[in-house]
């Protein structure tokens, strides 16, 4: 089970808001009178009204969250480059359903990203882990909604009651979702090959042939066919429309370098055209 395996990068890595005269010994122009420094490293520069908000107040009040709403979770941390963070909160509590046969498994999940480079807004949605993969599965449409006040003196967080919102998703979209994965599992890959062309045909993710001149699949679409194969070897299964999607799912979030918010688009973009297959 992945849960014991989940990634635990420091993600509280030491921030702090600094002159930039004073790190360069030279002047700055209107607009760029500060610098991000994470874990020893400029990672951006902000005007002297930016408020800046350290992943120890937006993380921890994200997780008191889950706290004060009784909700029994796993943690997964992950730190790219001190630059951009995403904590997941894997809910394990009787909210779990099947796909399948039971021996696949999803849990409602929560992620949060948070970035010091400014390539990531701070932001919190609901979506789904798989418990025989590594990787969320980020086709949920509910973001959870807080206010950040900024100031000269830093940033204040608002952050929502979590019970009410956790219970307006599961009543809205985790079982609707859930029957959309039951959907696409129904639908059996007598080609995964073909299926592997046809959708990078239809969300242009990557190019399926390794060049205009040899039309066999590329590294990418080779990996996207040995998961979905190993896969229903490992689940007993034939392959199927639920498998492809996961295949690419693990691609998509392992090996291609995205960022958090592209992964997500582009996940809830593989969901959409693999569910059109069906």
């Amino acid at each position: 089970m992945y849960l014991d395996r989940l990634q635990q990068d420091e993600v509280f890595v030491p921030t702090e808001v600094r002159p930039l005269n004073e790190l360069t010994q030279m002047p700055s122009r209107k607009g760029l009178e500060r610098a991000i420094v994470s874990n020893g490293k400029i990672v951006n520069i902000v005007s002297k009204s930016y408020g800046h908000i350290p992943n120890e107040l937006f993380f921890k009040k994200a997780e008191q969250m889950l706290i004060d709403a009784g909700l029994d979770y796993n943690r997964q941390t992950i730190n790219r480059n001190d630059r951009t963070f995403s904590m997941d909160f894997i809910l394990s509590d009787s909210s779990q359903f099947s796909v399948g046969d039971g021996e696949d498994t999803i849990l409602p999940m929560l992620r949060f990203t948070n970035s010091y480079d400014g390539s990531e807004r701070t932001s919190g949605h609901f979506g789904f882990y798989r418990l025989v993969c590594s990787n969320g599965l980020h086709v949920a449409q509910a973001e959870i909604a807080f206010s950040i006040k900024h100031s000269t003196n830093g940033a204040q967080l608002i952050m929502p009651e979590l019970e009410g919102l956790f219970q307006k998703f599961m009543d809205n979209e985790f079982y609707t979702i859930s029957d959309r994965f039951s959907q696409m599992m129904a639908v059996e890959l007598l080609d995964t090959k073909a299926f592997v062309r046809e959708a990078l045909e239809r969300t242009k993710l990557f190019r399926y042939e390794c060049s205009d001149r040899n039309a066999d699949p590329s590294k990418k679409a080779r990996e996207v066919i040995d998961i979905l194969d190993n896969e229903a070897l490992l689940l007993g299964t034939r392959p199927n429309l639920w498998l492809g999607y996961n295949a690419f799912n693990a691609v998509l979030h392992g090996t291609l370098k995205r960022s958090f918010s592209r992964q997500e688009r582009l996940d809830k973009q593989l969901f959409q055209t693999v569910l059109e297959m069906a």
